[in-house]
């Protein structure tokens, strides 16, 4: 035991901290159209490049009606710095590279750069635009691995790949690519390059897309000797007189910064070191106690619950607390990138291959159920799949907090945009006509119906392509049992049902309201007031519909550049979910055959806006029930304690504007 423990603290002693100080990622699933030649986007581009049909073409073919010209060099870049030291980093990106020529060249290289210039004048050729001449010898501080297609004289031959620092002539390292790929085969290739700052190892790997990577170079990299420890990362590519164009059809890089080693220690480090000799022996010997007493059954807790999780239908994946903590930061606030009603929500990293980023909602508060309970819940949660849907992808329940692990959106909510953020008049009828189809789901869709509660903007999710993902759907189940009581309202004002806040229930009518007031919002461009608050955006729709100025509605800033139909078809369609009496308000069916079908029937609109309501209440101890019929209902139960049990079994309320 004493021999262990010395070697505990020798280690303990001579080990920095493992752990990331900083991550930092970026990622092109394809590349618009003109990014090139847009100052405000995330990429520097230098010479013969050009963008279109999603990928980034270096020195592209010229076309027949195109003069000739040899002696071609593009060079593109990550427009902000990265740390490349003290630091670990992996990139992948897919590549294709297309000629007409049997002969034809150079190459294409991935880049460290010292600075965001363009690549030396003189690069063209078997240069690749990374030196030239007069650069040649440690005049640039940079790294490259070049994917070279044409035999020079000092090459190995026309297909290899070499890592690059102060001479293309004579490469640190290469090695041919024949027994992988075929470079200039016109196939996708997917080269990923790894590099480990604690090992100082670069390694390189290749396969055609949709293979298995291959290691094909391994070399040893002191990256504090090589290049400045703020840089630059890209492409550069480059022909003579034989033409190839270099593809790149995506690219995702993630770096993360690495713990300082100090240089030099003085005599105050070395009496730390004394002191440190004997109090972490210590405390390894209490740690060591503690995880005897209790560190199995922990294990055992964790082994049921992976497998009940392994066992259960439709359960999503089990992450552990550190691997979410590990992803976020330790939910550092600068991941933060939203906050509501149910918790926080965080974005992660997490450290696969290639890496994912994903969303963590961490919950404010729970029901107080066990991990069992929380397990039922979220299996039924998981089996809820549709394209507007955002993805339950895992869970997780520790520390007393529960985790929900979700799809990542990059274009965050539907609350940026609205008043904020211009959308076309495209773009805003896909999100409406998206979000429709996820309520449909469901409400009559999925097996057993689920109310969602609370649609608003802030649940609406926008990925890359601005499609809609609504989010937070069944929380409400999940986070409080059939037992559990509370005097909240379901629902956020401004979208919620007029009946709702009488009965304190939530039913598929009370969403199809909600949506009609996201519908009124996004066509006007104006936030909800509420419909209690006067010049409300309710009043002031109906107000020029019984005008017949339906389209002074309409968001001014899309300057009339709408479809006129579809407009007033929307807007109609906002009113009618926005009836009053949930019974008058369309299903979520007919409203998606609405938007679908530009010769739909609209539903029967009053002339002017219903002024009242009557409304039957049942004592709120009552439980409600699903039916797939029209109605829906609330049952005499026995419970008490509710501050309306004095009320009669049935009354009516009528509420005016």
């Amino acid at each position: 035991m004493l021999k262990l423990l010395i070697i505990l603290a020798i280690f303990f002693l001579n080990q920095e901290s493992l752990l990331f100080v900083q991550s930092f990622n970026f990622s092109f699933e394809s590349f618009n159209p003109g990014i090139c030649g847009n100052s405000q986007s995330r990429l520097i581009c230098w010479g013969s490049v050009n963008s279109d049909n999603g990928t980034l073409n270096l020195t592209p073919v010229p076309s027949q009606q195109q003069q000739q010209e040899g002696n071609q060099i593009a060079r593109v870049l990550f427009r902000y710095p990265v740390t490349a030291w003290p630091a670990s980093f992996s990139t992948t990106f897919t590549i294709r590279i297309v000629t007409n020529l049997t002969i034809s060249g150079d190459g294409i290289a991935f880049v460290i750069a010292q600075d965001d210039k363009p690549s030396p004048p003189e690069s063209f050729g078997s240069y690749i635009g990374i030196l030239d001449a007069s650069t040649e010898g440690g005049v640039l501080h940079q790294l490259a691995v070049e994917l070279d297609t044409y035999k020079n004289e000092h090459e190995v031959d026309d297909n290899h790949v070499g890592i690059v620092t102060t001479s293309v002539q004579y490469p640190i390292a290469v090695k041919t690519l024949n027994n992988t790929v075929y470079l200039r085969s016109g196939k996708e290739i997917t080269i990923k390059i790894d590099y480990d700052g604690w090992k100082k190892n670069l390694q390189i790997s290749a396969a055609y897309s949709g293979n298995p990577l291959v290691n094909v170079l391994t070399q040893k990299i002191v990256m504090e000797e090589t290049v400045p420890q703020s840089a630059y990362v890209g492409f550069t590519a480059s022909t003579a007189y034989f033409f190839e164009t270099h593809e790149v059809l995506s690219w995702n890089f993630t770096s993360y910064d690495l713990p300082r080693k100090s240089l030099k220690e003085g005599v105050g480090r070395n009496k730390e070191r004394i002191a440190l000799s004997i109090v972490i022996p210590t405390v390894v010997v209490c740690s060591l106690v503690f995880v005897c007493i209790f560190g199995k059954r922990r294990k055992e807790r964790k082994g049921d619950m992976e497998m009940l999780t392994r066992n259960a239908a439709n359960a999503p994946r089990l992450f552990t607390y550190k691997q979410l903590s590990k992803a976020t930061r330790n939910f550092n606030k600068e991941n933060l990138i939203g906050a509501g009603g149910f918790g926080s929500v965080y974005k992660g990293v997490l450290l696969s291959d290639p890496p994912e980023i994903i969303a963590v909602k961490r919950i404010n508060a729970t029901s107080g159920q066990g991990e069992r309970e929380y397990l039922a819940e979220i299996c039924t949660i998981g089996r809820l799949r549709h394209k507007n849907l955002v993805q339950l992808q895992g869970w997780c329940h520790d520390k007393e907090q529960l985790f929900l692990v979700y799809e990542y959106m990059p274009n965050g909510s539907l609350d940026r945009y609205i008043c904020k953020i211009f959308l076309d008049w495209k773009t805003r009828y896909k999100i409406l006509s998206g979000l429709a189809s996820a309520l449909l789901y469901l409400h009559e869709e999925c097996g057993n119906p689920v109310v969602h509660r609370d649609v608003k903007p802030n649940n609406v999710m926008l990925n890359s392509d601005f499609n809609p993902h609504l989010g937070d759907f069944g929380l409400a189940r999940l986070l409080h049992s059939d037992n559990f009581v509370t005097t909240m309202v379901a629902g956020t004002p401004g979208y919620l049902a007029p009946e709702v806040s009488y009965t304190g229930r939530a039913t598929p009518e009370s969403d199809v309201y909600s949506f009609g007031m996201v519908v009124l919002e996004v066509v006007c461009g104006r936030r909800s007031r509420g419909i209690m608050e006067e010049n409300s955006l309710l009043d002031s729709v109906w107000t020029k519909h019984e005008k017949n100025e339906i389209f002074s509605c309409v968001d001014q800033t899309l300057e009339g550049k709408f479809d006129e139909e579809e407009a007033k078809r929307t807007i109609l369609v906002g009113l009618a979910c926005l009836h009053p009496d949930r019974l008058h308000r369309p299903k979520m069916r007919k409203v998606v055959q609405i938007f679908m079908n530009p010769q739909e029937p609209l539903m029967k609109m009053a002339e002017s806006r219903p002024t009242s309501v009557s409304l039957t209440l049942h004592s709120t101890s009552d439980h409600y029930s699903d039916h797939s019929s029209d109605q829906y209902s609330y049952k005499k139960g026995p419970g008490k304690g509710s501050s309306m049990d004095s009320l009669p079994d049935e009354m009516t309320v009528v509420f005016d504007d």
